[in-house]
């Protein structure tokens, strides 16, 4: 079988003038792409690189390969990004991995995704979505703490950009614990990414992520825990935290659950992973406090870098290799293409 792999590169070189430095954060590398063509090339399948945005189209449009394995995270700010590759492939008629269009917008829209999990009976933190103001907004904040006020929402809370991914925009800085620092803080937010602000009531408590992969059902890989190496108090699994890890955060897999929440936790994800209609793999964040799971986030397109993907860091905890996941990813493609 030929495949191809349809991928977002980082780009090389220096950021643009005024980007944040999490401008690339979501792309992938090279080491990525090479360890995917290598458990398809172990496989005796056939591997081309598709890459992204012009390039992917031109690719496909001169010789369209058996089967797009997709982990494109597409450019720019829309949020819609995530789906281009896939409706491309269904444009075109070429079987691919993971969830379809609508599923990847909607779970990279965070305010969409609340509405929906919590229609399917999961639980979200309290929260509201601050749209952008015009652009020569100049206002000295004082409208921000009626805006908590007005939403029910008790401090602290936290800020993040709607449509990100990768913990892009989300730092130490944005767990808000004074209605004085909201404004400054959802305001380079809007500046930065261009883009809705989520905020919402901070819960302390564990903060754990499960994998998901196959369909009809999906199954657990399992769950971890990110236990801070300091204290707990005010833990956010931030940019900052993500890339000196070793240093702040401890992975534990299996989690250090009771039997009893960890079964809510599964079924949480479940729901959210049907209800989503995601497909093949994916990725949920939840925080617990009192027992009660609150549901973070879903990532149906979960980063596979075999060095510093949460997902990875997850399976390998739970005894697989990176062959061994990425094998069982195609293979729930496969499956439901009836091609295995």
């Amino acid at each position: 079988m030929r495949i191809g792999i349809a991928c977002t590169l980082k780009p090389t070189g220096p950021l643009p003038a005024g980007a944040p430095d999490d401008l690339y954060e979501e792309f992938d590398s090279p080491t990525t792409v090479r360890a995917i063509a290598e458990v398809f090339q172990s496989l005796s399948h056939e591997v081309v690189e598709l890459g992204d945005g012009r390039e992917f189209l031109e690719a496909v449009l001169r010789d369209p390969p058996d089967l797009v394995f997709n982990f494109a995270e597409g450019t720019g700010v829309s949020r819609s990004r995530e789906a281009r590759v896939p409706a491309v492939c269904e444009m075109l008629g070429i079987p691919y991995s993971g969830s379809d269009p609508l599923a990847l917008a909607v779970a990279l829209d965070k305010d969409m995704t609340r509405r929906v999990v919590e229609s399917h009976g999961l639980t979200v933190p309290k929260g509201i979505t601050l749209p952008p103001p015009p652009e020569d907004y100049d206002g000295d904040f004082a409208e921000f703490p009626a805006i908590l006020d007005e939403a029910g929402l008790p401090l602290p809370v936290i800020a993040k950009p709607t449509c990100e991914g990768s913990s892009r925009g989300i730092r130490n800085r944005c767990l808000i614990k004074t209605a004085a620092d909201l404004g400054p803080t959802v305001v380079e937010l809007w500046k930065h990414y261009h883009q809705p602000v989520l905020v919402e009531e901070y819960i302390a408590g564990d903060e754990v992520t499960i994998g998901l992969v196959g369909n009809d059902p999906p199954q657990s890989i399992g769950i971890m825990q990110l236990i801070p190496q300091q204290s707990a108090a005010d833990f956010v699994y931030s940019l900052e935290v993500k890339r000196a890890w070793h240093n702040v955060v401890d992975y534990v897999a299996p989690a250090r659950l009771p039997p009893e929440v960890r079964r809510v936790v599964e079924a949480d994800a479940m729901a959210a992973f049907v209800g989503l209609g995601c497909r093949d793999l994916a990725r949920i964040d939840f925080r617990i406090r009192d027992g009660i799971p609150y549901f973070l986030e879903i990532n149906p397109l979960p980063g596979l870098n075999p060095e510093s993907s949460d997902l990875l860091y997850l399976a390998y905890r739970m005894g697989l290799t990176y062959h061994q996941l990425i094998r069982m990813i195609l293979d729930a493609t496969l499956s439901r293409y009836g091609m295995k």
